[in-house]
């Protein structure tokens, strides 16, 4: 068995639940990477529709994870946790291929 290319704990799997329960949409969330932020790439999240044809897909308790395969390469071996302290709640992206990071969080080089 390979080891998945991207992960999706529990806890960002109810969470997506919630949020496509609220909307009445799929529970699948996109996370892709952009150019740009304060170290280069930012993550960006949304809910999708349903997955592309050429997407990763990693799975949690029926929640799906969906990554195109430009962003796949800058995320591949992450995992996409949902976190909550006292600067807010928000999706997190655990990235063993960051070189450095921002202070918010949600930016990367490699």
């Amino acid at each position: 068995m390979t080891e998945p290319e991207i992960s999706l704990t529990k806890n960002a799997a109810r969470r997506v639940a919630a949020i496509a329960e609220r909307k009445n949409a799929p529970a699948i969330l996109r996370l892709a990477v952009d150019g740009g932020g304060c170290a280069g790439f930012t993550y960006s999240f949304e809910l999708a529709d349903a997955p592309e044809a050429e997407d990763e897909i990693a799975e949690t308790d029926g929640v799906k994870l969906v990554v195109d395969p430009a962003s796949l390469e800058l995320v591949r071996g992450s995992a996409v946790d949902f976190v909550e302290d006292l600067g807010g709640a928000a999706f997190k992206v655990t990235n063993p291929n960051a070189q450095s990071g921002c202070g918010c969080g949600s930016s990367f080089s490699v």
